[in-house]
């Protein structure tokens, strides 16, 4: 019985312990376990150090800039591109390009053996010229009535027939004809001299990339922080430390239920032609940015559980300070509130600290501004 009445105490105690951690103290309470006689009470402020003043060192409270980020991956595309394929069977009588060859919009790829075609098509055209000249010498007639109404109106159909009949052997005639759809560089040569092509067939490859797309996936929880227009800095192993700048040109207007992202298109202008379509790329996507946020060493901070304390000297004294952080950079981290610009946070001798205990300012560390 004597053993479970210490035990309820000991718990009481235990309970009481980190309440005073962030309290008591404050207030100049004695140590929980003092107050029930299993600890001497601790030596006040005055009596730690022998009652002199703490030396520290401290930092100052800057501004800088921070930028907000997320990293994806992603693969490039060209803004541009198409296999290049035949639309009628035919056999191949002439290559006009070379592999990787820059071309220009219109510029004809491939010659098909068209002979019957043109033939056809100057066939046409005389019959089209006959039934023209046949209905033009039936309307000098009609006003005098030496030819019926119904006669005029047969050699005008007829007219019309041959007049369509040479704009269908045109088309495929230009069917034949395997050009270039928009400016671009050409791929690898997939067919040879001679060969028959059929429909379909692929004669090699066109991609625009003087200006290429990363497309890539970022977690639904950013889609607000997403705009057209962000900042996009891609980089891959196959340039080392070389980065690309791009900006988000679309968003797309869904978010895939199973991964929850949502797909971003950025682009950027790629004058070397060093982006190749397929490229794997790592993306960084600038979410916001932050001109004049509050920095402090990170050292400053004293957490406890999920919350953080820093000492800020103010009048020779150290005070303690909650504060509530953002970004985390390089040896640094953003306060959001708590404490202002240009106040001295204490980085070294926080161990010996306790809130209101007199200190001395033994050191002040400059860092360098962003």
């Amino acid at each position: 019985m004597r053993t479970t009445s210490q035990l309820a105490v000991l718990a009481a105690v235990i309970g009481v312990g980190t309440a005073w951690h962030v309290y008591g103290e404050q207030i100049g309470l004695p140590r929980p376990l003092a107050l029930v006689g299993l600890e001497a009470a601790a030596p006040t402020v005055q009596q730690r150090g022998g009652g002199g003043p703490v030396g520290v060192v401290v930092a100052p409270v800057r501004t800088g800039t921070v930028v907000d980020r997320t990293e994806s991956v992603g693969t490039v595309r060209a803004r541009n591109a198409v296999a290049i394929t035949a639309k009628v069977s035919g056999i191949v009588t002439r290559i006009r390009f070379e592999e990787g060859q820059a071309v220009r919009e219109g510029d004809q790829l491939v010659d098909l053996e068209a002979a019957a075609l043109r033939a056809e098509l100057d066939q046409a055209r005389a019959q089209y010229d006959d039934a023209r000249s046949q209905a033009q010498r039936a309307r000098q007639l009609q006003p005098g009535q030496s030819i019926a109404a119904q006669r005029l109106e047969t050699l005008e159909a007829q007219a019309r027939q041959a007049e369509g009949r040479v704009r269908q052997t045109a088309a495929r005639l230009e069917e034949s004809r395997i050009a270039a759809p928009f400016a671009g560089r050409v791929g690898l040569r997939q067919v040879s001299v001679g060969a028959l092509l059929q429909p379909g067939t692929v004669v090699t490859t066109l991609d625009d990339i003087e200006r290429v797309r990363v497309e890539f996936s970022v977690p639904e929880v950013f889609l607000a922080r997403v705009r057209v227009g962000s900042q996009v800095t891609a980089r891959s192993s196959a340039f080392g430390d070389r980065r690309f700048t791009g900006t988000v040109a679309v968003i797309d207007t869904r978010i895939d239920a199973n991964t929850r992202t949502v797909r971003v298109i950025s682009e950027f202008d790629n004058p070397d032609e060093a982006l190749k379509p397929g490229l794997f790329m790592t993306v960084e996507l600038v979410l916001a940015t932050r001109a004049n946020a509050l920095l402090m060493p990170e050292e400053a901070i004293d957490p406890l559980g999920d919350r953080s304390f820093v000492y800020v000297v103010r009048d020779n004294r150290a005070k303690r300070v909650e504060v509530r952080l953002g970004q985390r950079l390089r040896g640094e981290v953003e306060v959001l509130s708590g404490i202002e610009a240009g106040e001295p946070v204490v980085v070294r001798g926080i161990q010996r600290l306790r809130n209101d205990a007199p200190v001395r300012v033994t050191e002040t560390m400059v860092r360098p501004t962003s």
